[in-house]
């Protein structure tokens, strides 16, 4: 009788820990492409417990073993559903394909997406790319920019870009392309934005309440992902407008392996107007020859090299060029010539590397370099019988960086998440190099060169979103930053709060 009473208690403490056990079930999103989801909502119909993937496409969600009825979904993708008995860590990736039935999207969707008061991050909108092409185009052109001037809290200047985010200026809102910093995002003297919406995968804003991973900026944070390459077939796009024309090509290096995008655009203002320019100045002795052009480039290759391991190499570039050239020439032979230009624009390069050590441990490795510069020309010469005077004078400024950053995800459980990483960037300043030539029959030259300067910035973060209940949640963290130039170290310790209450 005792031995039978030890059988049953064991017996029954073997049952409540197995009814308590717990497994990960974790995996990526992408669409029929091979294009990784960000914001994905996965849902446990039993539990009602969910996740969302992450900027990588990434989720983990950890249930009681138990049949569990899982729901994924994605705005403007076909939801999908898989039941199971979930006794063990499992992976399942999904692939989402394109919707049909629209309507029945958009009834399942709204169970599925989580409500704006579920979230303890507060004042972040996500846009997918097909709602900005669905836009009006300004001259032809689908600016992103100009898109989310349209959102609530933002207000635009007089026909520019440029985000005046809830009070802030345009330098105060941190611009990332593939988590590079963009320091100047604008075309055409502030007009148009360097992003070419066919390169781009998605935008999300977060206007208010900044997680511990952001630092830097005091208006906004506004990210924006590159396309990664369609992984199973090639295909590519392109249009014609008025200003510009661009095109897009994309496809499998190796299928289902390996892929790449490209993408440039480049204006035509410059050899439109110059035949007009031409004919209002015949008959007259000296011709004025003004021209302007940007261009972009956008790039983007990525590797699977495991289930668990993926490698990303991005880049951008970008230049705007204006010039002006006046030029006058008589019987005599005399002749005088002026040039003078300003040219601006960016590059930017990151090489990121995604490890899934377990189904609640994932880590994004990056390094990345970013430049800005700036410059201005001017010259002239003339040039008679007797002699030839000449004089040319150039100023450039402009910043680079060399980055290094690493962040974790942690899920522990569906109500639980926690971020960390650290990040080191060396800044070479620029201020301004002035180099001036005069010819007057003997040469001459001055150059005047302010020295580079270098600096380091490093900050280490912990962040904590939490649900407590079905009312409560918090965002708690902290953002410690460290500024070193030369002898001088400047540091700060920033901790956030984020709370939620229905």
């Amino acid at each position: 009788m005792k031995t039978l009473s030890i059988f049953l208690l064991a017996f029954g403490l073997f049952s409540l820990l197995q009814a308590q056990q717990k497994h990960t079930i974790s995996g990526y999103m992408s669409d029929e492409a091979g294009e990784r989801l960000i914001g994905a909502n996965v849902l446990d119909a039993q539990s009602k417990q969910g996740a969302a993937s992450n900027l990588y496409g990434f989720y983990s969600l950890t249930l009681p073993a138990d049949t569990v009825i899982l729901a994924v979904s994605y705005i403007g993708l076909q939801p999908q559903y898989r039941k199971f008995y979930l006794d063990k860590d499992t992976t399942i990736n999904f692939e989402l394909s394109e919707s049909i039935e629209a309507p029945t999207i958009e009834v399942v969707a709204e169970d599925l997406v989580q409500r704006i008061e579920e979230r303890n991050q507060m004042s972040q909108i996500s846009i997918p790319i097909e709602q900005i092409k669905a836009m009006p185009a300004f001259l032809g052109e689908v600016d992103i920019l100009k898109i989310i001037q349209l959102l609530p809290g933002v207000q635009s200047g007089e026909g520019s870009s440029g985000l005046y985010v809830r009070g802030g200026s345009p330098d105060q809102t941190l611009i990332l392309l593939d988590g590079v910093p963009v320091y100047n995002a604008y075309h055409l003297f502030g007009f148009f934005s360097v992003f070419n919406a066919d390169a781009i995968k998605g935008v999300q804003l977060t206007k208010g309440g900044y997680p511990a991973r952001y630092g830097g900026r005091l208006a906004s944070v506004l990210e924006i992902n590159m396309k990664e390459g369609n992984l199973k077939s090639w295909h590519g796009e392109g249009s014609i407008g008025l200003i510009s024309s661009k095109f897009t090509i994309e496809g499998p290096l190796v299928k289902e392996r390996a892929s790449m995008m490209f993408s440039a655009r480049r204006t035509y203002i410059d050899i439109l107007v110059q035949p007009l320019i031409a004919l209002a100045q015949l008959g007259q002795s000296g011709r004025v020859t003004p021209g302007y052009y940007f261009y972009d480039l956008n790039a983007k290759f990525n590797y699977i090299v495991s289930p668990k391991d993926r490698l990303f190499l991005s880049f951008y570039a970008g230049d705007d060029r204006f010039s002006i050239r006046y030029k006058e020439e008589n019987e005599q032979g005399e002749r005088f010539e002026l040039k003078s230009g300003i040219q601006w624009g960016n590059i930017t390069a990151a090489l990121r590397w995604n490890r899934q050590y377990t189904g609640k441990l994932f880590s994004n490795a990056t390094l990345t370099y970013s430049r800005y510069n700036f410059l201005i020309s001017t010259s002239f010469e003339t040039e008679t019988a007797d002699e030839n005077n000449s004089f040319s004078a150039r100023y450039f400024s402009g910043i680079d960086d060399w980055a290094a950053r690493i962040d974790y995800d942690y899920i522990p459980n569906p109500k639980h998440l926690i971020r960390y990483g650290a990040a080191a960037v060396l800044h070479r300043f620029n201020p301004g190099a002035t180099n001036i030539s005069v010819s007057t029959g003997s040469n001459a030259s001055i150059d005047v060169d302010n020295q580079p300067v270098l600096a380091g910035e490093y900050a280490i973060y912990a962040e904590d979103d939490i649900n407590l209940g079905a009312k409560f949640g918090a965002n708690l963290g902290v953002h410690a930053s460290a500024f070193q130039l030369s002898d001088k170290f400047y540091y700060s310790v920033q901790p956030r709060v984020s709370l939620r209450y229905v």
